[in-house]
């Protein structure tokens, strides 16, 4: 959520820095992009892409201005294009300067020198671009650049995770290398219905404003890209990047939920919602020869004003009520479509369903359900710890150690993430030890409680 702020910030203000090329906008920019690489290192993707951005809204200004027929405005197109690519540099250089500098000097003012050189030796010593590492490590023991070495330290450290990628469960799987098809299907499935539906409906009008364009003649689609990108810049600003980051994420083998492309969710919604305004604005299209057109138009003609604001108002409603009864399992929800959020952990587990929100639930659980010298057995996933929700009740479990039974425990709980990963069918490249999987307990049939929807609890006898 606060990458999503940052990135979209930065890229609201940079956007506004090209339509306007102020000094005081150019600043604002530069402390947005700043703000958004203190939030989050995978924000160094607006690195490369401000750039893109810049270049292009750069070449559509030289384009329209035709600089580029003679030697003398080819001198003037380099000089524009070395200009954009300056200004762009500058905007990074403040982000850095004034908010990212200050916070990891902060940081790292009480850190000594020698114990951030050896940490940061052994945190990316082994990284696959040695140059990056050993500068990483020189800056480190650099009394001036040290704070940028600690920023550094944290994007390097996310590389190598990204490329590493995670043992994750999806649809019925374990893989450690992920799925291409992974973001796109746990968006469809994360997702709410009526979001979807706002979306879809913002594609095919997109896809048809486009096809539309594409019929009118080969020749024209040049001329029509060019008039596109000069009227909707900020529109194609977006579009572009969340193309750059959803190839980004497909692209990588860590798979372990749909936050990783929050980032681009504001942007999916502007222009959904922008495309759905124009079509409740639009009236009857004019017929066309071509058969998509016509049965576009055909289709449009079902929808006058009037009912096109009634879906909207049925799929709002639908929405609030969606939220009201999703609360405050939030962070399980599913769609209707993919089970819900009792369900969704049958297509995919990790922070999609279960990141350990529910071990307060349990402790509440335990304090109606034992005695006060009762123990429970817990395997548990997440970042909490049981001993102190569950003191002297709570007993460490896992699959090997086999059934708590043995040793008079009645009473076992077990994240859902542990047992998806126990019970999945492997991927070729992927190894499991028998021990972990936890056969011994298909003997109980389902989960005899639940806390929360992610923790199953299991009466042994």
């Amino acid at each position: 959520i606060g990458a999503s702020f940052g990135i979209f910030i930065c890229i609201y203000a940079f956007t506004n820095f090209l339509y306007n090329q102020s000094q005081k906008n150019l600043f604002v920019a530069g402390l947005a992009f700043g703000l958004a690489q203190a939030i989050k290192f995978s924000s160094i993707l607006l690195i490369p892409y401000l750039f893109l951005i810049g270049i292009i809204y750069s070449l559509i200004i030289i384009i329209n201005k035709q600089l580029f027929a003679n030697s003398e405005k080819i001198k003037i197109f380099c000089a524009k294009i070395a200009g954009i690519i300056w200004k762009t540099a500058l905007i990074m250089i403040i982000g850095y300067a004034f908010i990212v500098y200050p916070l990891y000097l902060l940081a790292t003012w009480n850190y000594p020198i020698e114990k951030q050189i050896a940490d940061t030796s052994a945190l990316v010593g082994g990284f696959k671009i040695n140059m990056l590492s050993d500068l990483n490590i020189w800056m480190a023991g650099n009394r001036i650049l040290r704070p940028f070495a600690e920023y550094m330290l944290g994007v390097l450290m996310v590389a190598q995770r990204s490329a590493g990628g995670n043992n994750a469960y999806f649809l019925g799987e374990l893989s450690s290398h992920g799925w291409w098809y992974y973001f796109p299907l746990i968006y469809l499935m994360k997702e709410t219905l009526p979001a979807l539906l706002i979306i879809f409906i913002g594609f095919i009008i997109g896809f048809f404003d486009a096809f539309q364009t594409m019929a009118r003649g080969i020749k024209k689609i040049p001329e029509k890209i060019m008039e596109y990108l000069t009227i909707h810049f900020t529109e194609f600003s977006m579009i572009s990047f969340i193309t750059i980051y959803w190839i980004s994420s497909i692209s990588s083998p860590l798979n372990i939920g749909v936050r990783h492309i929050l980032p681009t969710i504001p942007f999916i919604y502007i222009l959904s919602t922008g495309a759905f305004k124009r079509w409740l604005s639009s009236g009857s299209r004019q017929i066309s020869t071509t058969s998509l057109e016509k049965i576009f138009n055909q289709i449009n003609a079902l929808f006058n004003f009037w009912t096109k604001i009634f879906l909207l108002i049925i799929l709002i409603i639908w929405l609030i009520s969606e939220t009201l009864l999703a609360a405050p399992f939030f962070l399980s929800y599913y769609n209707e479509l993919a089970g819900g959020r009792m369900d969704g952990y049958k297509y995919a587990t990790d922070s999609n369903f279960d990141w350990g929100q529910d071990l307060k639930r349990l402790e509440i659980w335990a304090g109606k359900n034992l005695e006060s010298d009762e123990k429970i057995a817990i395997d548990y996933f997440g970042g909490g710890s049981p001993e102190y929700y569950l003191g002297t009740q709570f007993e460490p479990w896992w699959s090997a150690r086999g059934n708590p039974k043995e040793e008079k425990i009645q009473w076992l709980a077990v994240s859902v993430n542990t047992l998806q990963g126990a019970y999945a069918r492997l991927t070729p490249d992927f190894y499991r030890n028998p021990a972990d999987e936890y056969r011994w307990l298909e003997n109980y049939n389902n989960p005899t409680e639940r806390a929360g929807t992610s923790i199953f609890i299991y009466r042994l006898y």
